[in-house]
């Protein structure tokens, strides 16, 4: 089953495409630009359609999904863990 997709091996972040993920469980990803899996421990319960961080990242660093600038890190991010609007900001404003 895959739990989560990627668009490119660079992105720090991916999409969870599977209801029901929780803290605990191991996800399998599929790496769409070089069609291979991955797989990575949710730390935390993560909706489907949300973002799940691939590496830990600190305040400031650069948040990369479909190998494009999606903002900055506003607040530490785990591997693992939920990434959405809590601590990821935009960098337009």
């Amino acid at each position: 089953m895959i739990h989560f997709v990627l668009h490119d091996s660079k992105d720090s972040v991916a999409v969870v495409v599977a209801e029901g993920v929780k803290a605990g469980m191991t996800l399998n990803g599929w790496i769409m630009d070089e069609d291979r899996m991955t797989s990575v421990k949710a730390a935390q319960d993560i909706p489907i359609g949300h973002k799940i961080a691939l590496k830990d990242m600190a305040v400031g660093d650069t948040v990369w999904k479909y190998a494009v600038d999606i903002g900055k890190v506003v607040a530490p991010i785990h591997t693992g863990e939920h990434a959405h609007v809590h601590n990821i900001k935009t960098k337009r404003w």
